[in-house]
């Protein structure tokens, strides 16, 4: 017998997260959620099955009180929509996902899910498509990568560096005032099309900066040429990847988008990183860039289609708060 509980309480939904979710990458953490939970405030809506073998399933959501929607944990959304990358659902089959979905009391909109064999007979769609930058395809040499081009295409993207290089490059790493430079500079781009136009986006943003600062992980980077600044990004290292996360540039300076992701490709090359992550984002010069595509997936549907009372059927029980482990389940 399945028996199904929800957790609402903040602080035994980050004991859940940090015994079931693999620390694996950046938005596995659960301090890098809590820097946008702390702004946004919706409420935590934790689903945990367990049968007779153990903990079988566990899908951690929030209740957007904006859209009324149950997004992934914690509903950082910006334009209704979440912004985290890579959620995980942690399920032994589909039959107890499909469960667990039944018992969300409402519209449920789950979107950059990572592979998963068992929502794709639940109406699973490609949400978005991210880029990676993989080094060791290249054998963590940047000119290997350049035979991706044609000559002509090579030849003309070198003349756009050393256009920018004859104009003197300098690039100056970790200084926190430079954060404030990249949402200015975001901000007189996009306008209200920028994530940071929204107040809480950027309150959590500026969280996760000192959070990577703290630990040691943070990488921005500012290029300066001929004195004056001309892009910043804000990126992380963490077990292999090294992940972009945002980024700002100048309008006098064409192109500088270019000379900065090559910088990082090449930065990555050479500390022999296992892969950039230049995340999702519908923009044409990660697909010109050969970068390797990888889809994300989306969940829709309506919940609430059993009754509440299904979910007490059986024995009082609880699950302990210690003891419950990755293992029992299956990751992906």
């Amino acid at each position: 017998m399945k028996r199904v509980r929800v957790v609402t309480d903040l602080v035994e939904c980050r004991e859940l997260w940090k015994q079931l979710i693999p620390q694996e990458q950046l938005s596995d953490l659960w301090e890098v959620r809590d820097c946008f939970q702390r702004q946004y405030g919706h409420k935590p809506y934790f689903v945990v099955c367990e049968d007779e073998s153990g903990v079988c399933g566990f899908l951690p959501l929030s209740r957007n009180q904006e859209t009324g929607s149950y997004v992934y944990f914690p509903g950082e959304t910006w334009s209704s929509k979440t912004w985290l990358e890579q959620n995980r659902l942690i399920v032994r089959d589909s039959s107890v996902l499909k469960y667990m979905l039944s018992l969300v009391t409402g519209p449920y909109y789950l979107r950059y899910l990572q592979p998963n064999e068992w929502t794709v007979g639940l109406g699973q769609t490609v949400d978005e498509i991210g880029f990676y930058f993989l080094p060791p395809h290249y054998d963590y040499d940047i000119n290997q990568y350049y035979l991706e081009f044609s000559g002509k295409s090579v030849k003309r993207l070198k003349r756009e560096i050393e256009s920018f290089e004859s104009r003197g490059v300098e690039y100056v790493y970790n200084e926190e005032s430079d954060f404030e430079t990249m949402v200015a500079l975001n901000l007189k781009r996009y306008g209200v099309s920028s994530y940071f136009s929204d107040p809480r986006f950027l309150r959590s943003f500026r969280s996760l900066l000192h959070l990577l600062t703290a630990r040691d992980r943070l990488r921005l980077t500012k290029v300066v040429i001929a004195g004056k600044v001309a892009a910043v990004d804000m990126g992380c290292v963490l077990n292999g990847t090294y992940t972009l996360l945002a980024g700002g540039t100048h309008p006098d300076f064409p192109g500088v988008a270019k000379l900065i992701n090559l910088y990082h490709m090449k930065w990555a090359c050479e500390q022999r990183i296992d892969r950039v992550d230049f995340l999702c984002g519908d923009f044409n010069w990660k697909t010109q860039f050969h970068l390797t595509p990888r889809p994300l997936y989306l969940l829709t549907g309506q919940g609430g289609l059993v009754d509440h009372r299904e979910r007490s059927i059986g024995r009082p029980w609880h699950l302990p708060r210690i003891g419950l482990t990755a293992g029992s389940v299956n990751h992906v």
